[in-house]
């Protein structure tokens, strides 16, 4: 019986793992505040001037923290490129002809993906554009 239930919720694996991630993300980035964050009251207790790199570490995470509300979640900017439009007109192309061959006997399943391959590469081709011919908003 036990099993049976693994065979049927294995795809919990994925998001428990990275929740469990993002708690360890986050504990390590608790554990660098607190011992910045003791040193500098070290170095404040023996009435020292802290290093530069010190202050400059303290003063980017509280920067971080102020300016977490104004930007997006992720720093990082993906950038589309041809791979991408490629990568999913094929996939797109591939389910399309699984779809009409109808493997597995699942060909209305395959419908639906090849669908969703399209627009994908439909916008992630847009994307492309947009970004090569100007500056995004």
């Amino acid at each position: 019986m036990p099993e049976h239930i693994f065979w049927q919720f294995w795809w919990l694996i994925f998001p428990v793992g990275f929740m469990l991630l993002g708690a360890f993300r986050a504990w390590l980035s608790y554990r660098a505040n607190r011992e910045a964050l003791d040193l500098m009251k070290t170095y404040v207790a023996s009435g020292r001037e802290p290093p530069a790199e010190l202050l400059n570490r303290l003063s980017r995470r509280l920067r971080d923290d102020e300016d977490e509300d104004e930007r997006p979640r992720y720093r990082r900017r993906r950038e589309r490129s041809w791979y991408q439009v490629v990568l999913f007109g094929i996939l797109g192309l591939g389910f399309a002809v699984a779809a009409a061959t109808d493997i597995y006997g699942a060909g209305q399943a395959f419908v639906i993906v090849a669908f969703v391959m399209g627009a994908l590469c439909a916008a992630t081709l847009v994307q492309v554009l947009i970004d090569r011919n100007g500056p995004t908003i």
